[in-house]
């Protein structure tokens, strides 16, 4: 691999599971390894199951926007105008009827202020991806755009000066995590993120792109870097790379440049 200059050029959280993201120019690391507030609330129905894609489509259509002190919460259908404005924590009752309305399923609120709810429940950290893989999946699904892509993989951390697929270098075999630092930040990379159905869809309104798990995966495997470790893929429907914390870490700003160097 050529002399690369690994370098934080974007970091997104997503204040609510399964809703859009926020872009920030830093954030904090909790304990447990995630970001500050991200995926801090869920949807959750009578079953006490969380609403996503998955459960419920209406969720393509439902677009979300935040103050930056993350008081407020305005949300509206893609489509249409006007929207409305929440108060998070004193509004919640009607935050809550609002969206039991929109997605019309009986919807609570719940809240971890101290991790979230994280996708991997083994590794809390953010999830990494580089830029040239992002463009690279351009390439691939040409009907797509870079922020299209950015939203069907929903990375929370974006490295650029490398090249596609360089994430891959950030992890080992399994169970051996590989040690690497971001700015200040000692962190671990676990495995290639396992993706569900949410990224063979528009984050828009929802249309299926025809064969895209298939696709990714054969194109993928047929390009899968020397340094990606192969015994991490029982298939090749994986993108991004799962983070952790070491227990002794000490340090939990990140800042957009940061560089990241491994070992």
């Amino acid at each position: 691999m050529h002399e690369v200059t690994p370098t934080l050029a974007r970091i997104c959280i997503y204040p609510f599971k399964s809703l859009d993201g926020m872009v920030v120019d830093h954030a904090s690391l909790v304990k447990k390894g995630s970001l500050q507030n991200d995926r801090r609330f869920a949807l959750i129905n009578d079953a006490g199951n969380i609403i996503n894609a998955n459960r419920s489509d209406g969720i393509y259509r439902l677009h979300a926007q935040y103050s930056s002190d993350l008081q407020t919460i305005t949300l509206g259908d893609r489509t249409e105008v006007p929207r409305r404005t929440f108060q998070i924590a004193e509004e919640r009752a009607e935050l809550e009827a609002w969206l039991s309305e929109f997605l019309r399923l009986s919807i609570r609120l719940m809240e971890n202020k101290t991790g979230g709810f994280p996708d991997d429940p083994d590794a809390h950290g953010p999830t990494i991806i580089s830029t040239a893989t992002l463009n690279r999946i351009r390439e691939w699904f040409p009907e797509l755009t870079l922020d299209e892509v950015r939203k069907r993989f929903r990375a929370n951390l974006e490295i650029d000066g490398v090249p596609p697929f360089w994430e891959d270098c950030l992890f080992g075999i399994r169970s051996q995590p590989v040690p690497f630092q971001l700015g200040k930040v000692r962190m671990q990379g676990v495995n290639p993120c396992a993706r569900c159905v949410v990224p063979s869809r528009s984050p828009f309104d929802g249309e299926r792109t025809s064969n895209f798990q298939k696709r990714f995966a054969e194109l993928r495997r047929a390009q899968l870097p020397d340094w990606s470790e192969k015994s991490q893929f029982d298939h090749y429907y994986r993108l991004a790379v799962n983070t952790s914390l070491p227990a002794d870490n000490s340090a939990f700003e990140l800042q957009q440049g940061d560089l990241l160097t491994i070992g």
